[in-house]
């Protein structure tokens, strides 16, 4: 099942374990595709003499193994063969449980995870396609091997389709703790695990630990990695608080327009973005959601759960999150017809009618991307011409099953709640509207600021960005910001750098002449 090359990389891979690790795999005895599981488990434990395999009998709507450290069960359980995308999954699982793993949360992370109240049954499930799936299985796993009273069973939903069928899922990741749903779509650690509070509460307080550096950068993706690097080189005492290196660059598959780089991707530019930040003395904090920011002062204070970090300044590079249509319908049918991610829950529309809401870059290429797996898909532009490059216009005007439909409006998302059933849209010329029978709609509409935080703090414009000077300076003294939660024109990966530098050039400046 496993080439040899995989192979001898998980030799290399697993050489350094130190505990005993078992796979104790559960199934139906008359179960055909439990032998496929078990030859698989058996081929990765062949790579270590610290692997081994168990087997079991149980009613099991699909053949399902734990891992075992020394023993004892970690609550850690894969429904199906992690193949494709959740390979590297099972790997950090195999290396976390024995006490290894980058993706290790740190001191304040881990005493969060661990006054969590159980117990907690999470279900993950999953497509062995999808680009989001593996961060928010392995964020729970993580959560479920350091707390005891925790179990996540990562399910690929293809191989237990009534259940898919029973929920309605239409969307991956989709996490269910116990009968509730608790999250769809990509989600960091940090998210997670304050969703977990919220649902099972904490046991005992931890008191709030300050940090102090020279500057606080908020956020990781282009602009604050830039930010950072600059800072740094300029020998400030640097910290990077973000929910994730990469930001929103992780959701972007194809990136060609990164001079230098003919070509790559979003989830590998994040790693590489993280191997920069790692040459430098940057403290990253990551898996952080900031819950208050008082920029009054001289000083600066951002506040987290447990942590305030303190800074004489602050540079904001928080970027930007997905628009949404905000019609009647979308929001009661977000993971049940209604999507964002093609590359994730594309599969799930397969064979069905869809449409596509945006015609920029996005919006364009989530419609070819469609075409091949659907037999129409209608796209709606709200102004009177696609915003997407030319090569993509060309590629879908070439596609016989994309319509595409100019000044169109979305008026409401049509369905029952569980599933959609068509759209309703404007024609922004004549006026009128019609329906379209659609299943399912992906909404590809661009991005808004994330600055809410600072909305009483900081002046923005009418579309929440906020405003700048050509330093990246802000009407507060000691605040910057870069990147696309700024006024900065064209929101671009190359610009967003570059306005990351520019900021902390400025802080540089600014505290030579001792304005700050």
């Amino acid at each position: 099942m496993l080439d040899q090359n995989i192979i001898e990389q998980l030799r290399t891979i697993f050489a350094g374990l130190r505990g005993h690790i078992s796979f104790r795999m559960s199934a139906r005895p008359a179960d055909t595709t439990a032998p496929e599981m078990l030859e698989f488990l058996q081929e990765v434990a062949s790579t270590s003499p610290h692997l081994a395999v168990a087997t079991s009998e149980a009613d099991e709507e699909a053949p399902v193994f734990e891992i075992i450290r020394d023993g004892t069960p970690t609550g850690v359980r894969f429904r199906g063969i992690p193949n494709g995308h959740e390979f590297s999954t099972l790997l950090l699982a195999v290396l976390n449980a024995d006490g290894q793993g980058k993706n290790l949360p740190d001191d304040t992370l881990r005493s969060r995870i661990t006054a969590l109240k159980g117990p907690v049954r999470l279900r993950t499930f999953v497509s062995l396609t999808c680009t989001n799936c593996p961060d928010v299985a392995q964020a729970l796993n993580l959560i479920a091997l350091l707390n005891p009273s925790v179990e996540n069973t990562v399910t690929d939903g293809a191989v237990v389709p009534l259940t898919v069928k029973e929920l309605d899922i239409q969307s991956v990741p989709a996490v269910y703790a116990g009968d509730t749903l608790m999250s769809v779509g990509r989600s960091t650690l940090g998210d997670l695990l304050t969703k977990l509070e919220t649902l099972y509460g904490t046991e005992g307080t931890t008191a709030t630990t300050v940090r102090e550096y020279d500057v606080t950068v908020l956020g990781g993706g282009p602009a604050g990695a830039a930010a950072a690097i600059y800072c740094a080189r300029k020998g400030f005492n640097t910290a990077v608080i973000a929910e994730a290196i990469g930001g929103q660059v992780r959701e972007t598959m194809g990136i060609e327009n990164l001079i230098s780089v003919p070509q790559t991707t979003g989830p590998r530019l994040a790693s590489d973005l993280r191997t920069h930040l790692a040459a430098y003395p940057i403290d990253l904090f990551e898996n952080r959601k900031v819950t208050a920011a008082d920029i009054t002062g001289d000083i600066k204070e951002i506040s987290c759960a447990g942590e305030t970090f303190r800074s004489r300044a602050l540079i904001i590079a928080t970027g930007a999150g997905w628009r949404r249509l905000s019609v009647p319908g979308e929001a009661d049918h977000i993971g049940h017809g209604v999507a964002f991610c093609t590359h994730c829950d594309g599969p799930f529309y397969a064979g069905k009618r869809v449409a596509v809401a945006g015609g920029g870059n996005s919006g364009i290429e989530a419609a070819i991307d469609l075409a091949a797996i659907c037999p129409h898909v209608d796209v709606f532009e709200f102004m009177d011409s696609l915003k997407a490059d030319g090569v993509l216009r060309d590629k879908a005007t070439s596609i016989p099953n994309i319509d595409i439909h100019l000044s169109s409006m979305v008026t409401e998302i049509v369905g029952d709640g569980k599933s959609v059933s068509g759209i309703k849209v404007k024609d922004r010329v004549t006026g009128e509207e019609s329906l379209y029978p659609v299943e399912g709609v992906f909404v590809q509409i661009g991005l808004v600021p994330n600055s809410t935080l600072f909305k009483d703090s900081l002046p923005l414009t009418r579309t929440g960005e906020i405003e700048v000077d050509r330093c990246c300076r802000t009407a507060v003294k000691g605040v910057y910001a870069a990147g696309d939660v700024t006024d900065v024109p064209y929101k671009q990966i190359v610009i967003a750098m570059g306005e990351g530098g520019k900021a902390a050039l400025s802080v540089f400046e600014d505290a030579m002449r001792g304005e700050i």
